[in-house]
């Protein structure tokens, strides 16, 4: 990282990743940053309103401001209010977490919610993370929207993940997920058991319109006790047709009326950081 650009933007995904805050000296070794450029750039941003310190010479963590950014970004695009009614509906039918991811550029970005849980275990992570592509049922309804050499693409952009890290039936190689895909692609939607999350089942349907690809997803997700295969496919034919009353109204945003960008255009790029 040399750009000064470049360096804040790290800064600011990094503690994006860790709520309860960074020392500067973890910062600066996370990054390979010099910690006296760190340090310049912590107080720049504490400054401009993005970032505090915690107490003197402490953590730093991100403020509120970025996320009102987002969500001021997210109601002027009008995909919250369009999602929104759909949602609710979905999550009431299913009795679980139902969420809308979109897609920007090779990103897929969880946006919107609604709970259906009203008591017992509840799935119910942060929003405005970006879905692992390789082992989330979001990444694979994605990913069967394209053509076999674009999912790739994305695969070997985004990697299959730290071993570990995610649920215990992940999938450790691109044939395995290749073989996800093509089973999503004939039944419309993608069934995941424990490959994300341990403990959590999911299913999710591309939202998209006929001919193009997807503009994002739709999920439901639930613990594996009560969540299981049968009660995920006698739900198919309601995610179904709510994915495409979204595809439907998409038009009414002005984020989904913009032409998508080429996935081979960029498709040497990486993240800014890797953590």
């Amino acid at each position: 990282m040399s750009g000064v650009l470049e360096r804040t933007l790290g800064i600011l995904e990094l503690l994006a990743q860790h709520g309860d805050g960074l020392e500067l000296a973890v910062i600066a070794d996370r990054l390979d940053i010099p910690r006296s450029a760190v340090h310049r750039l912590l107080t720049d941003l504490v400054r401009c309103g993005y970032v505090r310190q915690l107490r003197d010479h402490g953590d730093y963590m991100l403020t509120t401001k970025l996320v009102a950014m987002g969500l001021s970004f997210l109601s002027s695009t009008g995909i919250v209010d369009i999602a929104q009614p759909l949602l609710d509906r979905l999550a009431e039918i299913s009795g679980e977490l139902v969420r809308l991811a979109v897609v920007d550029g090779h990103r897929l970005t969880w946006v919107a919610r609604a709970q259906g849980a009203r008591q017992g275990l509840r799935y119910d992570p942060d929003m405005g993370s970006d879905a692992l592509l390789a082992c989330s049922s979001s990444g694979l309804a994605w990913l069967s929207g394209l053509s076999d050499d674009e999912a790739l693409a994305l695969l070997a952009q985004q990697g299959l993940g730290e071993p570990g890290k995610y649920g215990p039936n992940a999938p450790t190689s691109l044939q395995a997920v290749m073989a996800e895909v093509q089973a999503t692609r004939q039944r419309g939607y993608s069934l995941t058991c424990e490959t994300y999350t341990a403990g959590l089942n999911a299913m999710a349907a591309p939202v998209r319109l006929h001919g193009q690809p997807p503009l994002g997803t739709l999920s439901i997700a639930g613990p594996t006790v009560r969540f299981t295969p049968e009660r995920m496919q006698a739900l198919g034919d309601e995610l179904l047709a709510c994915a495409a009353q979204l595809a439907a109204a998409s038009g009414s945003s002005p984020f989904f009326s913009k032409p998508a960008q080429g996935l081979r255009a960029t498709a040497g790029a990486k993240p800014i950081y890797a953590a």
